[in-house]
């Protein structure tokens, strides 16, 4: 979501200066800072931000300038500078202090200097709704850019995550067999001791099995991760689906790391953790 566009560009006699900032956040939160002449068209200027940059804290600033200094009429109220002036020069000469500069307190009194202002009538409004416009235009340049790089960074931890997947895969197997063998070693050392119903301990032990078998999780994450590369290479606003799917990815993990019972497939779960870590980060600059 983080962007920046700019423009500028001159229209009867007016200088139009549009600039854009956008950073991450849930949702839209548009601080506008533009002359009060534009007023009449907050909501026109809110309008073109809601459906362009969609979300994130966008700031705009618009500045209208006169371009030819000639043009700019300065009216002083020589009344108020007098009578601003005179008041000051008897402060001063009641406190016995000569070290103010009357004038320039004068001039800065309220009213005492009127510049031109500009007439909302004649507003240049299609000149500067197209210097609004091309900002925009640079903002989604930028994050489209940005969007780039990030694209490729949460490809990267995806296949990290899927070549986990692969080794908790690989390592399934062995790692059902051990806990079979541990479980009839643990039962022969005891059969001496203690009368056993095979039957029952069979039943048991395949209860006991399909309590910590991961194969739909299995199934289920790569189902996952195949949609997270589809959301990713097909649509443009996926910032919330991203951040659902990243919970059910984290959901699977979980659960292979709390039923696996195997050394080696709790170092992946770490590994795909982190990964995933980086890619709920990194979800929160995506529109």
């Amino acid at each position: 979501m983080t962007g920046f566009g700019r423009d500028e560009r001159t229209s009867q006699n007016l200088l139009i200066k549009t600039e854009i900032k956008a950073l991450n956040s849930k949702f839209l939160d548009f601080s506008p800072r533009y002359p009060k002449e534009l007023n009449a068209r907050e909501g026109e200027i809110r309008s073109m931000i809601t459906d362009l940059l969609k979300r994130g804290k966008v700031m705009l600033n618009i500045e209208l300038e006169f371009a030819d200094d000639s043009a700019l009429e300065v009216h002083v109220d020589e009344v108020r500078f007098k009578a601003f002036f005179n008041k000051f020069q008897e402060l001063t000469e009641q406190v016995n202090s000569q070290s103010a500069d009357l004038i320039k307190l004068a001039l800065q009194a309220p009213d005492v200097i009127k510049q031109q202002e500009i007439d909302p009538e004649k507003l240049p409004w299609e000149d500067i709704k197209a210097s609004l416009q091309a900002a925009i235009d640079h903002c989604i340049d930028f994050r489209k850019n940005e969007g780039t790089t990030l694209a490729n960074k949460l490809a990267e931890y995806i296949t990290n995550i899927r070549g986990g997947l692969q080794s908790v895969i690989a390592n399934d197997d062995s790692r059902s067999e051990n806990i079979r063998s541990r479980i009839q070693k643990n039962l022969d050392e005891i059969r001496d001791k203690v009368q056993v119903d095979e039957n029952r301990f069979e039943q048991e032990l395949i209860f006991y099995m399909e309590r910590l078998d991961i194969s739909e999780e299995k199934v289920r994450l790569k189902q996952h991760l195949d949609y997270f590369d589809q959301v990713i290479g097909q649509e443009e606003c996926a910032g919330k689906k991203l951040g659902f799917i990243s919970q059910e990815i984290g959901r699977e993990i979980n659960t292979i790391g709390s039923k696996a019972n195997h050394a080696e497939i709790q170092r992946t779960v770490v590994m795909m953790k982190d990964e995933l870590e980086k890619i709920k980060e990194q979800n929160l600059n995506i529109l």
